[in-house]
């Protein structure tokens, strides 16, 4: 069923951005579906002075003499607690660029890129090179995935990830192989285990400067055996497999899939959807165009898309911070610390994912644990927010005020019935935040 314009509009927001003021879902409504879309899309590509607005902190390579430090306990302490700091340094900067945003689909297209290629800091330990790949997806996200998926298998935080270097010509290490085709550009079921083993010699000797991140091929480490891989025969070369993979039929359906299963609701490479969108990508692999695709195709605009997806904590931490117009300047150290905490409570903690798997979608974020932490949190930024839009309405307006204020245009009647029973404005709007109305994406 397809959906009104101001819940369609609405829906939009959350899911190519991180959610719309009211003020935002009412100049969007004058402007149409199409013209906000549009709009939208053209931000990935815009400078994005709110996000840019907020400092960067400093990020340091590896010492000179690593292996001196590792064998001083004292400087080895001193180390971790630096990368420590940086740690959460870093997460709290992307969540205030996050908030802050001008064009939040610039960054939400990063944070869905992360997911796509997930690497985490807990092996990576460098803030600095998790900084780096943070930046391939935002100035390279838009473009053409092939050429976003060269940069990002060259970057320091992939090659440590996926341990580039114990790849040498005399023992391969296969996880980068695998996981290229398998995660990143084909998925299951379109490879063999003999294009595996191939891919992983092109790969032999990937390497990079500890202090400088540039990359290189060590040749002492690298086999020129020329290989077979995917059909193609006398492929030597990483960046040959990489054009390969990215330029496949297989990889022209897996890309749209995986992306309308973030944006809208999961699918799968044989879906309708799919059959759609793959024409359009395999044109130029450019990713602006196919999330503009995905935003215009008529199943995006309906109920089965409205109740597709469960936000991820980051998009429900961001959003609610959005919605309640708690500006990124008004985030100090501290409190940006409490919302790392707070999501970690949840799930979810940006540059840390469980595993090369990612995180998962759905019901993977709803537990009774969460659910606490979500109530926590919600109950302390109604407590302290701008809610006069709320409180200021006449009783019997309050839980359409909320809805105007959270951007959600309709509640269902159990929620609706919950929202009369609030004994104060706060109170409803903190209930409103933890109501499916506002979990669900």
């Amino acid at each position: 069923m397809a959906l009104d314009l101001t819940t369609s509009l609405a829906q939009l927001f959350r899911r190519l951005a991180f959610g719309a003021t009211s003020s935002e879902l009412e100049s969007a409504a004058r402007a149409g579906y199409a013209a906000t879309a549009a709009s939208l899309i053209g931000g990935l590509t815009q400078p994005d002075p709110g996000a840019d607005a907020v400092a960067l902190p400093s990020f340091t390579p590896p010492p000179d003499d690593l292996a001196a430090i590792r064998s001083d306990p004292a400087a080895r302490r001193q180390l971790e607690v630096q990368l420590a700091e940086e740690r959460v340094e870093l997460m709290s900067w992307w969540i205030a660029r996050m908030v802050g945003s001008t064009n939040p689909a610039r960054e939400k297209l990063t944070l869905l890129l992360h997911a796509h290629f997930p690497t985490g800091i807990s092996k990576v330990r460098y803030a600095l090179y998790m900084y780096g790949q943070n930046q391939i997806f935002r100035t390279q996200g838009a473009g053409d995935f092939a050429a976003l998926t060269q940069a990002v298998s060259t970057d320091p935080a992939m090659l440590i990830w996926l341990d580039a270097a114990s790849d040498k010509a005399s023992d391969p290490n296969e996880n980068f192989a695998r996981e290229l085709m398998e995660r990143f550009t084909m998925g299951i079921g379109t490879y063999t285990q003999a294009d595996v083993r191939a891919a992983a010699y092109c790969f032999t000797g990937w390497r990079f400067s500890a202090h400088t991140g540039q990359f290189s091929i060590a040749a002492i480490n690298h086999s020129d055996v020329p290989q077979t891989f995917l059909g193609q025969t006398g492929i030597t070369a990483g960046s040959q497999v990489i054009d390969l993979v990215t330029q496949s039929e297989a990889s022209y359906r897996f890309i749209p899939s995986s992306f309308w299963s973030l944006l809208a609701y999961p699918t799968t490479t044989s879906s309708q959807v799919v059959a759609d969108l793959a024409p359009g990508y395999a044109a130029n692999r450019n990713m602006a165009q196919l999330l503009q695709a995905i935003v215009t195709h008529p199943d995006f605009v309906s109920t089965t898309t409205g109740n597709g997806l469960i936000k991820q904590p980051v998009e429900y931490v961001v959003g609610t911070l959005r919605a309640l117009n708690i500006p990124a300047t008004a985030l100090g150290t501290t409190s940006l610390r409490q919302l790392v905490n707070a999501l970690a409570e949840m799930g979810q903690v940006p540059f840390d994912p469980p595993s090369v798997g990612g995180w998962g979608q759905n019901t993977y974020w709803l537990s009774t644990a969460a659910a606490l932490v979500r109530w926590r949190f919600a109950n302390k930024l109604a407590g302290g927010a701008d809610i006069s839009l709320v409180a200021d309405s006449a009783p019997s307006a309050r839980v359409e005020a909320t809805g105007q204020l959270l951007s959600i245009p309709t509640w269902s009647s159990t929620t609706a019935s919950k929202l009369r029973r609030a004994p104060d404005p706060a109170t409803m709007v903190a209930l409103a935040l933890v109501a499916p109305e506002h979990v669900s994406n």
